[in-house]
């Protein structure tokens, strides 16, 4: 059996009272990487995971609430059928609020409760759809495994909570992928990176006649350039400062991180020093740039696929390389064509 059907189905259950949250949680889910679906009504709520997962989608965040009118009365007991045998585990979250923050909310959006639509109710007044709904959504409260309590907290707090409890850092999420490139100024900065370091400061094996036509990856420039006086300081140095900011970006919701290392031609110093960095954090490897004079685009090694920050294969298809920049010509006229 493949590992793609071994895998359990992770499905996130959103739900709770008008106004507390949901679509903060469900939006932040999907920046997660959960397939979202809101409002559906409960009873197609297996056969579209049976669908999910044909095509091989393993993490499901569905919005269930009284929107779904008529099919909320069965709700709970759909929900307790999505576990399905234990083939999925199943998150139900409940976003909840005190009633004067709901109503705070709803006079700065003016819009009307949700139940103030549906036929059959008296819940003209927010307050009384907040009872009504309440009731209606006891089932799921009684069922949650995480309660989101808005009150106090801003989007952003919450965006945040969520990110703690179902981001990277969860069992249920893969962890942020991490890419080191090298490249050279001459071409132009990485347009994707996040971090870039300027290893021009260091002596350029460029100008040592034998090391020129040799690229960063081979020993004799790599030791050239792991033996100057700095060199060692600065990979200390930058080391240190990635194993303590990495954590700090995966735990803010980040998927991917792009380092950039840049030397003038892209050859030789940012070369050497990506491969010492990239094994470091047990990172993926481009080479940008060293190949540009023999007429090829990239040079990439991958990481191991068991270290913290290792990225899948799918995962590195969607980070592919942003197009190579065309270096500035020399009468001061920019790269032909216009970029978008």
């Amino acid at each position: 059996m493949s590992e793609q059907h071994e895998q359990r189905t992770h499905v996130v259950v959103v739900t709770g009272v008008s106004g507390a949250g949901k679509s903060t949680v469900l939006r932040t889910l999907e920046d997660l990487g959960h397939f979202c679906i809101d409002n559906l009504p409960t009873v197609l709520a297996p056969q579209t995971l049976e669908l999910c997962a044909r095509g091989g989608i393993t993490r499901v965040a569905l919005g269930i609430d009284v929107r779904v009118r008529a099919f909320l009365g069965t709700a709970a007991d759909e929900v307790d059928h999505l576990v399905d045998g234990g083939r999925r585990e199943v998150s139900i979250v409940f976003c909840d609020a005190s009633d004067e923050t709901i109503l705070r909310r709803f006079g700065e959006t003016r819009r009307p409760h949700a139940l103030a639509t549906v036929e059959g109710t008296s819940a003209l007044a927010v307050l009384d759809g907040l009872r009504i709904e309440r009731e209606r959504l006891a089932p799921l409260r009684a069922r949650a495994t995480h309660v989101f309590d808005t009150t106090h907290l801003s989007v952003h707090e919450l965006r945040r909570a969520v990110v703690a409890t179902f981001g990277p850092a969860s069992p249920h999420a893969p962890h942020m992928a991490v890419r080191i490139v090298s490249f050279g100024f001459k071409y132009g900065a990485p347009v994707d990176a996040d971090l870039v370091f300027d290893v021009r400061f260091l002596e350029n094996p460029y100008f040592v006649p034998e090391l020129r036509p040799l690229a960063g990856t081979d020993p004799r420039v790599a030791g050239f350039v792991l033996n100057l006086p700095e060199t060692q300081p600065f990979l200390e140095k930058v080391l240190d400062l990635l194993r303590f900011t990495l954590p700090k970006y995966e735990r803010e919701g980040k998927s991917y991180l792009t380092v950039a290392i840049g030397c003038t031609g892209g050859r030789h110093r940012s070369v050497a020093l990506s491969e010492v960095i990239g094994r470091a954090l047990n990172a993926q490897v481009v080479h940008r740039d060293v190949a540009r004079e023999h007429g090829h685009a990239i040079n990439a090694a991958p990481a191991s696929a068991t270290g913290p920050y290792s990225a899948s294969a799918a995962v590195e298809h969607a980070l592919a390389l942003s197009p190579l920049p065309q270096p500035v010509s020399g009468d001061g006229g920019g790269p032909s064509g216009a970029s978008r």
